[in-house]
């Protein structure tokens, strides 16, 4: 047997319900666009070095930058060594580590050593 013509292509149930789930739904797909966009990586390599080198007081002659994701949300960040060697192997006569968000662009932290 049909269904009754006022109910063909509506949802059944209370209006209110209809409205909650609706709701609901948005609520969760603008949570998912927020931690999403909480994690991508909007900085360059490049972008972060010429951040990094800003923050400190000499003129590096090796770079190293890597991404580590870090926290319960895997949020990017750029990791910048900058460094003038002495002749010694592994030792420095200057030292600087920066750490960069990947998303923001914000210099988080510095760390030198002399």
């Amino acid at each position: 047997m049909a269904a009754p013509l006022r109910m063909r292509g509506r949802l059944s149930g209370p209006r209110w319900l209809r409205v909650g789930a609706i709701a609901g739904l948005i609520a969760v797909t603008f949570v998912a666009s927020r931690s999403c966009q909480q994690s991508q990586i909007r900085l360059t390599k490049t972008e972060a070095i010429t951040k990094a080198q800003r923050r400190i007081d000499f003129n590096p002659t090796r770079v190293q930058v890597r991404l580590l994701r870090q926290g319960l949300g895997s949020h990017p960040f750029w990791i910048v060594s900058l460094s003038i060697p002495r002749k010694q192997q592994d030792t420095f006569a200057q030292l600087a580590v920066v750490r960069v968000d990947a998303n923001t662009g914000k210099v988080t932290s510095v760390a030198v050593q002399r």
